[in-house]
């Protein structure tokens, strides 16, 4: 193998792990702030938004092919700006 195709392979490989850790890390986020609103006594009246960023992260079916996880990593983003903005609104005083 030459080493063009090597050093190919391998920064392949970093943004794979890259954008892999970056999936995981917003999944662990979203969990957290789920977590958080219920812990409030928030109502979670977007669950849906939960659980349809867990299921899409981890069906098979994407929108870009799985080694690049950027659908993955949009998708939770909008899923905690979701939650996260129906958190303020809960908290947010009356008046």
């Amino acid at each position: 193998m030459s080493t063009e195709m090597t050093v190919l392979l391998v920064i392949a490989g970093v943004v794979v792990v890259a954008t892999l850790a970056m999936a995981v890390t917003l999944l662990v986020r979203l969990v957290r702030t789920r977590r958080l609103l219920r812990d409030a006594g928030i109502p979670v009246e977007r669950q849906w938004v939960f659980w349809g960023a867990v299921a899409y992260l981890v069906l098979p079916a994407d929108l870009l092919p799985d080694p690049v996880f950027l659908d993955d990593i949009g998708v939770l983003l909008l899923a905690l700006r979701s939650l996260r903005s129906a958190a303020d609104r809960a908290s947010a005083p009356d008046g």
